[in-house]
């Protein structure tokens, strides 16, 4: 059986690492800011357990949480172009951030897919 990508790059310290950098570009960004709550604990674990469970970690998110819904979870919030290329901005600032903890092709990995739901999740 082939290693999952969760285990590949480290499990879940690698996708704790990810999200804790991540959120460093959300505060730091107003745009990004105003559509988190003020205490970002909750933010940040939701965000970490659905890339653990999506990479093939453990199934926490949808224990807790259920379907992820992506685009119905996402509906309320102004998510134009500029939001968009906000939060790539920040994610690829956190792989940035990791570089020396995944190969090249795990990285493109990771990033094909924060590119593809980041435009799946433009609502304006």
């Amino acid at each position: 059986m082939d290693e999952s990508l969760f285990q590949a790059v480290g499990g879940e310290a690698f996708f704790r690492d990810l999200v804790d950098a991540f959120y460093v570009g959300v505060e730091a960004e107003p745009l990004l800011r105003e559509m988190y709550p003020q205490d970002l604990t909750e933010s940040k674990d939701h965000l970490a357990l659905f890339l653990m469970q999506y990479w093939g970690g453990p199934t926490r998110y949808g224990e807790q949480r259920g379907h992820p819904r992506l685009r119905m979870r996402h509906e309320p919030f102004h998510i134009n172009r500029a939001a968009r290329d906000a939060w790539l901005a920040a994610m690829r600032a956190a792989l940035d951030s990791l570089e020396g903890r995944m190969t090249s092709d795990q990285r493109e990995t990771l990033w094909s897919y924060f590119e593809t739901a980041a435009n799946q999740l433009r609502n304006v």
